[in-house]
């Protein structure tokens, strides 16, 4: 057990600069605090202890900011960086060295019965405020952008943006025009398109100023 809480303070070490010390990580750091409390939980969940479960859930609720369904199963070297607000779902399945950051959903889309929540495969970042919704996969080592909304698969290796979710890279390919990785500056294809829209009115106003043009020159003729 002791191993195994190390090993997530070192992945807090690997993942978060402002980490100084394993004092201060053990005892300031609320996504460790909810992935242990969600390992206790879970254990009760597998033996169908649901209230237990859930009572232990919502303790660390309370005093975490991050809501983790006992019934969730998580990897190994899990990193919830700040975490308020994260919510992730009884169904969700959780690969080894997953990274999300603060408000980031995991959830379902209705009401269905049976595997409702997402697979998010190992190695894969879901960054801030994103939402992945409902019985869908991503893909290893793939990028969740800021704000966006998934609601279908991710293939490994890929970068998503966008509402809807869009792959704008995908194995080191610009599937979309991208300037970097960065998760806070990955660009927004709804915006890009917007431009591009513009562009074209501007042109149709180019259009109409020079038909105007040639209409009042006809007229001066006659």
């Amino acid at each position: 057990m002791f191993k195994r809480m190390k090993e997530d303070m070192d992945i807090v070490f690997d993942q978060d600069p402002a980490a100084r010390s394993y004092i201060e990580v053990f005892l300031t750091y609320s996504g460790l605090h909810a992935i242990w409390s969600h390992r206790i939980a879970h254990f009760f969940f597998k033996r169908r202890m649901f209230f237990i479960a859930r009572s232990i859930s919502q303790v660390s609720r309370f005093f975490t900011g991050i809501e983790i369904h006992p019934g969730a199963q998580i990897g190994r070297r899990f990193f919830i960086d700040h975490g308020m607000g994260v919510v992730i779902g009884e169904t969700t399945e959780i690969g080894d060295n997953v990274t999300l950051f603060q408000g980031v959903t995991l959830g379902g889309t209705g009401k269905e019965k049976g595997k409702r929540h997402p697979t998010v495969k190992d190695n894969a970042t879901v960054t801030t405020g994103a939402k992945v919704l409902g019985n869908i996969t991503i893909g290893d080592s793939s990028k969740i952008g800021a704000q966006s909304v998934v609601l279908k698969d991710v293939p490994e290796h890929s970068t998503v943006v966008g509402v809807p979710g869009t792959v704008v890279v995908q194995n080191g390919q610009k599937v979309r025009n991208s300037n970097n990785l960065d998760h806070h500056k990955i660009p927004d294809p709804v915006a890009d398109r917007c431009d591009k829209l513009q562009q074209e009115i501007d042109l149709l106003k180019e259009e109409i100023e020079k038909l105007k043009e040639v209409k009042q020159n006809d007229t001066h003729h006659l």
